[in-house]
């Protein structure tokens, strides 16, 4: 809990609705009505000194299809003075199990001054402020102000993790910068939408609020090695192990089936020196050197029923490929007199030969 402070803010930003609260076009609570309110929709308790001057406003908002909501709540000066008196709301961890969301909350401060403690960092938010919270660890807010009025907006983490391709870390940042501001527009103009705005259109849009948050929120080094990304690459390898004969099969179709956007699928390749086309490629002409080695063993398999049993659509194809891999044509690469031949067939199979995979294909088998 913080220490009190007599002084409070009661200034608003931008054109956001009037501070007295009616104009949010909501039901005005009482301390225990919004008290089962706030625990229906996200848990956690509230505790006030003087609930018979609590009065509270919500309003759901939808930014491009993206839960949000405008939010106030205010004590009757006349009945308490708050400048000794600290007010809080607490998700515990029993809360957090209680509730199973998983979500990153960003909170502007409007109006009055608040402070959220989580993961022991405490933030102090003024009029002009934007928290991150992450809805999986327990969360304190605190205000002494007699009227506090935010937004909110709600991100799941799978979404956000997908898009920016990396993990977002819960603290503070600021409105004043120009992430920030575009940010707070659009969260705050979401109730002047009229909803003519396609799915499509929506969709584009969420896309710019992911940018946004990540240009507030993006960790000084977002590609530390971690072990989320090295799991979820782990699985995207032994995806494209089983898909890469089918010659449909390129990174779009990855990122789908792994349920990631491509450019983070792209990052989660270049961070490992090289690219899942060439990764696809890798593993289509170790598969071809292996059929092709057996062919000149005696199982006499067409050249190019080889090539499309690796995924490549036409013989030319396969043949420039495998030349610029092996150094010779299909037909010559495994021939049984050519012992240096046999032995680069038996490097490719083991990736020695793939330098443009070398550090992820020793991981598939």
């Amino acid at each position: 809990m913080l220490r009190p402070n007599s002084s409070s803010s009661h200034g608003a930003i931008g054109s956001f609705p009037d501070q007295s609260g009616d104009s949010l076009d909501t039901p005005r609570l009482d301390f225990e009505a919004w008290r089962a309110l706030l625990r229906s929709n996200c848990g956690g308790e509230v505790e006030v000194t003087e609930p018979n001057a609590f009065a509270g406003w919500m309003r759901p908002l939808s930014v491009s299809g993206l839960a949000a909501a405008a939010v106030k709540i205010q004590w009757d000066s006349a009945v308490v003075d708050l400048g000794c008196n600290v007010h809080r709301v607490e998700r515990n961890a029993r809360d957090v199990r209680r509730n199973g969301v998983d979500h990153h909350l960003i909170l502007f401060q409007i109006a009055g001054q608040s402070a959220l403690t989580q993961n022991d960092q405490a933030v102090r938010l003024a009029v002009g402020d934007v928290a991150l919270v992450d809805a999986t660890r327990p969360v304190t807010y605190s205000t002494n102000s007699r009227s506090v009025q935010w937004l909110s907006l709600r991100l799941p983490r799978k979404s956000v993790v997908s898009h920016l391709g990396f993990e977002l870390q819960g603290g503070l940042g600021r409105q004043g910068t120009r992430a920030g501001r575009l940010l707070f527009d659009l969260v705050r103009d979401a109730d002047k939408d009229d909803g003519s705005a396609s799915f499509r259109a929506d969709s584009y849009m969420q896309l710019a609020v992911y940018d946004l948050v990540g240009a507030l929120f993006a960790p000084s080094d977002p590609w530390p090695v971690s072990r989320h990304a090295d799991k979820l690459f782990a699985r995207i390898r032994g995806l494209v192990k089983d898909g890469f004969a089918d010659p449909d099969f390129g990174p779009r179709e990855v990122a789908a089936v792994a349920g990631i956007s491509l450019r983070y699928l792209q990052k989660l390749f270049t961070a490992r020196g090289t690219t899942c086309s060439e990764f696809i490629y890798s593993l289509r002409l170790d598969h071809a050197a292996h059929l092709v080695h057996r062919r000149a063993l005696g199982t006499g398999q067409p050249l190019s029923e080889i090539a499309y049993a690796c995924g490549f659509r036409d013989y030319p194809h396969f043949a420039r490929k495998f030349r610029n891999r092996f150094g010779c044509a299909p037909g010559t690469h495994a021939a049984p007199h050519d012992r240096r031949a046999d032995n680069a067939t038996v490097r490719a199979s083991t990736g020695e030969r793939a330098p443009l995979a070398h550090d992820v294909w020793p991981l598939v088998v």
